[in-house]
């Protein structure tokens, strides 16, 4: 069985490892802090979903990357959740614009991202 391959970008070591630590083993994981290396990592490790933080240092934040992801034919397919602190509707809006598949406001429930992640994944089988 072929393990699903996430991609974690938050500029944060601190959620990054929560985030792992919640999905657990049973994925394989990459990460990234910010969105410049995120879309690199993205185009080397194909992922099939990108959890992607909107705030971040650099040039790109994740409503450009999530755009970005999109605009690329060979990543397009890519399930994109935007976790963000920002949880205005204007903000929901743009994630939703940007072309995000999901949006979840931290703090988020562990669980609850765990369950979506799972199906997401399973909406992808065969």
């Amino acid at each position: 069985m072929n393990r699903k391959r996430i991609l974690i970008v938050d500029d944060h070591a601190e959620l990054r490892r929560l985030v792992l630590l919640t999905l657990g083993p049973g994925y394989d994981i990459r990460e990234a802090r910010d969105g410049r290396e995120a879309l690199d990592v993205c185009r080397q490790f194909e992922p099939d979903i990108v959890l992607l933080d909107v705030m971040m240092p650099g040039e790109l934040d994740g409503y450009q990357v999530c755009s970005a992801i999109r605009a690329d034919p060979e990543l397009a397919a890519t399930r994109v959740v935007l976790l963000t602190a920002r949880g205005q509707q204007a903000d929901v809006a743009a994630g939703s614009a940007a072309g995000a598949d999901e949006y979840v406001v931290k703090p988020f429930s562990p669980l609850a991202l765990m369950a979506m992640v799972e199906r997401m994944t399973a909406a992808d089988s065969p």
